[in-house]
């Protein structure tokens, strides 16, 4: 590899600059991905043309000079191979044809075969002929939590009342649902490593609608089960969990066995480095809105960020969520010389 920054970054290792990659930077602020994503005639046809998904995938590692790619998919590509028949509708979002109405729904499930997830296996090997190893090409999964709850909704809707109906009236039912996924997100990110990609994420983007109590049992427990899966089959290759607004559960989650912890900006980088100590790398965790303000505040913004992981090994810069779709994409430009020059300077 001759970018291993991020690779080092994750193992806590000696860097000479912090690494960066940004979630969602291959997307719809990039002109080139706007006229790619018309090329395919929608979105999910992007996904799942290998190599319409390849081109964006490769479009920000060209403009910029990033320490990471990460391959372009959906979290949502497994519920479409268990037959819910996904759609993403411009200005709405994902919608399921065919969403889990009924406790027998749910019974019927299974898992899908790597066959009707090929074409994101395709893309990552036309990747990395391109990338010939200059920079670590990362894949990914949505949760089994998260996965469920579009799965039992149908579409994004504010708090996915469904999951919760069901948490409550048939916890059995769910967990057989949240096993089910657990397996078929293990299975997913294995063929991604086999294929070759040398990290994964994990985005339990809803997790965070959890509590205390429901967390652990509905949420955290599935996220073990495909850590500890992929970690026995494939020990060399990094591991990174994200939950959106787990912040609460930064211990817990640096127990899994992951190798790091991706922060929305809703903790510093000082306090979670206090909680978890050396027991994992952190990635994160500006606030993606930094990005459509000033070269002046977002350089300052940067910098807070770097200072509040401070001195020493294990921090990959990141959003502490996805880009936005009006960031100007000279913004990404300079926040990526902000990071690098000033972590040397550090």
């Amino acid at each position: 590899m001759k970018n291993n920054l991020f690779l080092q970054a994750i193992r806590r290792l000696p860097v000479e600059k912090t690494p960066i990659w940004l979630m969602r930077q291959a997307g719809r602020y990039l002109p080139e991905y706007q006229r790619t994503r018309q090329a395919a005639g929608g979105f999910m046809a992007l996904c799942k043309t290998p190599a319409f998904a390849a081109e964006v995938t490769l479009q920000p590692l060209r403009r910029y000079d990033l320490d990471a790619g990460i391959i372009f998919s959906d979290i949502l590509t497994i519920p479409d191979a268990m037959g819910l028949a996904l759609d993403v509708l411009e200005g709405k979002g994902p919608y399921f044809a065919n969403p889990l109405k009924t406790l027998s729904d749910i019974e019927r499930l299974s898992l899908p075969d790597s066959a009707s997830l090929s074409y994101v296996y395709e893309a990552i090997s036309l990747v990395q002929q391109d990338l010939a190893g200059n920079v670590p090409l990362i894949g990914f999964a949505g949760s089994p939590f998260t996965i469920a709850a579009y799965m039992l909704e149908g579409e994004s809707r504010p708090h996915f009342p469904r999951i919760f109906n069901l948490m409550a009236e048939a916890p059995a039912v769910l967990h057989h649902l949240l096993g089910l996924l657990a397996q078929a997100v293990s299975n997913h990110l294995s063929e991604q490593i086999i294929v070759g990609v040398n990290a994964v994420m994990i985005f339990d983007t809803w997790g965070g609608l959890l509590t205390d109590v429901t967390y652990p049992v509905f949420s955290l427990h599935y996220l073990t089960q495909c850590v500890t899966y992929l970690k026995e089959k494939h020990p060399s290759i990094p591991v990174i969990l994200f939950t959106k607004g787990g912040n609460r559960w930064l211990e817990p989650m640096s127990l899994t066995g992951c190798d790091m912890i991706g922060l929305d900006w809703e903790v510093s980088l000082t306090e979670a480095r206090r909680r978890v100590g050396d027991r994992v790398a952190l990635q994160g965790n500006l606030n993606p809105s930094y990005l459509m303000t000033n070269e002046t505040a977002l350089r300052q913004a940067a910098h807070r960020v770097l200072s509040e992981f401070g001195s020493g090994s294990g921090h990959v810069f990141n959003l502490g969520h996805g880009i936005c779709k009006e960031t100007p994409p000279e913004h990404v430009a300079i926040l990526i010389d902000a990071v690098h020059h000033g972590s040397q300077m550090k």
